[in-house]
């Protein structure tokens, strides 16, 4: 649990940094808020009022200072359908709805699942963003849609990202990009695509509102889907972000409150007339390296962009989109793991086919949470697989032949029991069988259900049979479980 004195160190410990990075994730959020409105079916400002809110909100509540939340693809895409067959109002409520589900899952402690996430799965997870970002940015790259002039500015823009840091790291070279660029775009005069063609900005502040629909079941089931839908996909990017800006800041948060956090801001913009979001690792990126670490940084985005778009709409909308590819270029080489390209003839094969399954997936579907889901069953597997190969069973028996000892090693589950029950000769029939599982752990119904019939397959042939080494956990599961010592056992076992 976080403490008062350190939540007040989250806001102050970096406040230049903070204030400097915000400046340059709200400039990169405002196409990209635009054109998720697109995606969604709404108008532009539903996106950028919704990045407003997250992004401020967020910073207040989040667990994992320094990340950026906002309006994401991930979310718009699941609400195509619902904008087009019931409109925008339904559409926040299902926002709000989401919201509440993500609180509980919150207060469920359901971040803890992370756990079972694998790293080949984050790694995968990881370079598919990577080139979704890139893909993305792609239209605006597209060469009968935009000018060649736009080619040298993305060029130029890439080169002051990474050359500006030689000369001072006082500033963020991104900033330095959209600066340089919007004043070559605008002194020269140069005809090339700019924020201002992507959609009208708004110029008025968000209001709260009540989404306009009726309070009855059946819109509970028009919207629950939904809701669901985007909380699940909403918390999964948003997590696994977090856990990659836990890695790149060398520090820890808290997912639970992270989870509480995603929720409090969703239904919140839900309210004031925007859609849901999440974490964007491309922009948490961007704030870390640009020196945000705090939660200021966050709220400074979200508050950067309001002003932006409401105030200075005009200036924002000069911006050239090639400063911005360039900035989201620059994300994605750094995003991507390169490391595991190389790592494809070392690693474990398992490790690399479930990386690569979990990149195909997400790239395939466009749905994080089913490449995540594939490559998480995967692992799964390929574990499962593992644990059953480290199995065996050795026997010996007594000189005059009355007594063998079965000596079970390993982990007896669902994939081991097939193995377990090929160790045991049930014709041999000597007078005693000893099972003796002192090394071995006995763990499901179907470990149980192999148990039962070794016994009583020994007992039919007029073997005394015992079992003996079982340990506490392994104990409690056979004795709640087991049939071998009740009536009509053998038929259970057969499904009679």
């Amino acid at each position: 649990m976080i403490t008062p004195a350190q939540y007040r160190r989250q806001w102050t410990s970096n406040i230049r940094g903070d204030l400097l990075s915000g400046l340059v994730v709200a400039l990169a959020l405002i196409p990209e808020a635009i054109a998720f409105s697109i995606i969604a079916g709404v108008d532009p400002k539903v996106g950028l009022y919704a990045s407003f809110s997250i992004a401020v909100i967020i910073a207040i509540t989040g667990g994992r200072p320094g990340m950026i939340s906002a309006a994401t693809a991930a979310t718009a895409v699941l609400m195509v359908t619902l904008v087009k067959d019931h409109g925008l109002q339904y559409l926040l409520a299902a926002t709000v709805l989401a919201g509440l589900l993500q609180i509980g899952a919150g207060l469920l402690k359901l971040g803890r699942v992370m756990r079972f996430v694998s790293r080949s799965v984050m790694t995968g997870f990881v370079n598919a963003l990577a080139i979704l970002i890139f893909i993305a940015q792609l239209p605006e790259l597209d060469p009968r849609n935009v000018p060649m002039l736009t080619y040298v500015l993305v060029a130029a823009g890439l080169a002051i990202i990474y050359l500006f840091p030689r000369l001072t790291t006082a500033v963020p070279s991104p900033l330095v990009t959209i600066i340089v660029l919007t004043g070559l775009a605008v002194v020269l005069g140069l005809d090339v695509r700019t924020v201002g063609d992507m959609g009208a900005l708004p110029d008025t502040l968000p209001v709260f509102l009540i989404p306009d629909i009726p309070l009855n079941f059946e819109t509970l089931q028009i919207i629950f889907p939904y809701s669901v839908a985007v909380a699940i996909v909403g918390l999964l990017e948003s997590l696994m972000t977090q856990q990659i800006v836990d890695d790149l800041t060398d520090t820890t948060s808290d997912r639970n409150q992270e989870c509480i956090g995603q929720g409090i801001a969703n239904t919140a913009t839900g309210f004031i007339g925007g859609m849901a979001g999440c974490a964007m690792i491309g922009q948490s990126i961007i704030n870390v390296k640009s020196g945000g670490r705090g939660r200021l940084s966050s709220f400074a985005a979200g508050i950067y962009l309001l002003a932006m778009v409401v105030l200075i709409g005009d200036i924002v909308a000069m911006i050239p989109m090639a400063a911005l590819v360039a900035i989201m270029i620059m994300v994605s080489i750094g995003t991507f793991s390169w490391s595991s390209i190389r790592n494809l003839r070392d690693h474990p094969r398992s490790s690399s086919i479930v990386m690569l399954a979990t990149v195909f997936f997400v790239i395939y579907t466009h749905n994080l949470a089913i490449g995540v889901l594939v490559g998480v069953l995967l692992s799964g597997l390929f574990f499962a697989w593992k644990i059953a190969q480290l199995f065996r069973v050795r026997s010996e028996i007594t000189p005059d032949g009355s007594h063998r000892t079965y000596h079970v090693e390993g982990q007896l589950f669902f994939a081991s029991s097939e193995d377990f029950m090929k160790a045991f000769d049930f014709k041999e029939a000597p007078e005693k069988v000893t099972i003796d599982v002192s090394r071995a752990h006995i763990w499901d119904i179907s470990s149980v259900a192999a148990l039962d019939m070794a016994l009583l397959k020994f007992r039919r042939e007029g073997a005394e049979v015992e079992i003996i080494g079982l340990n506490a956990a392994s104990e409690t599961i056979v004795d709640r479980l087991a049939v071998h010592d009740k009536p009509g056992a053998m038929d259970t076992l057969m499904g009679h």
